[in-house]
């Protein structure tokens, strides 16, 4: 995609299953293992939105990094937040739809969380995005309910896809609303030292 050729000091893994997450870290043009576990999110709490991403990702992440303590761990987490009340993925089509409504003509926020795993370390921070929709018609909102496309998705549409026909504007990251704000973990990971210029680091695989 690009010459800069661009290595972390350890082996990476991300710790989700998210394939847009996937895509925006397979960016950086590093090469990355997915290593994941089932983590219980209901009883994860927080004082506020950008604290409960964090504590989500963190809880996310901290299997992997236990067992691949030689490794760089990378975990997230997305909510979707309107008027302070939390949009996670919907359990069914009447949810998704009952979001869609609340959605329309309004702002909400995303918000995402995002671990950093490290030498027995945790680095954790969010970033948020305010999105702006359009008013959504009913004939609108149950064809892109029906399509399937927001169902895995927090707030239930997803921007990078058909979702994008709703949104009037964003003011923030477009990567943060997709799943994983990439130019802010660039950032991080080199302010930590864990990326840098230079040859690829070769990953074990077990």
């Amino acid at each position: 995609m690009f010459d800069i050729k661009l290595t972390t000091k350890k082996p990476l893994i991300l710790a989700s299953a998210s394939p847009r997450r996937f895509e925006l870290l397979s960016l950086l043009e590093i090469p990355f293992k997915v290593k994941t576990v089932e983590v219980d999110e209901s009883n994860i709490l927080g004082a506020t939105p950008g604290e409960k991403v964090c504590n989500t990702a963190m809880a996310k992440g901290l299997p992997i990094a236990e067992k691949y303590q030689d490794a760089i761990v990378i975990s997230a987490d997305t909510i979707v937040f309107l008027n302070e009340d939390p949009l996670y993925k919907p359990i069914d089509n009447k949810v998704a739809s009952e979001y869609l409504k609340r959605l329309s003509g309004n702002i909400h926020t995303v918000y995402a969380g995002v671990s950093i795993f490290h030498s027995g370390k945790c680095h954790t921070f969010f970033e948020h995005t305010n999105v702006q929709f359009y008013p959504l018609t009913e004939e609108w909102i149950q064809c892109y309910v029906e399509s399937g496309e927001g169902a895995d998705k927090a707030g239930g549409y997803g921007i990078q896809g058909a979702g994008g026909f709703f949104v009037e504007k964003i003011v923030g990251d477009y990567h943060n609303v997709v799943g994983l704000p990439i130019g802010k973990l660039f950032k991080e990971l080199k302010s930590l030292g864990l990326i840098s210029f230079g040859d690829e680091v070769e990953f074990y695989d077990n």
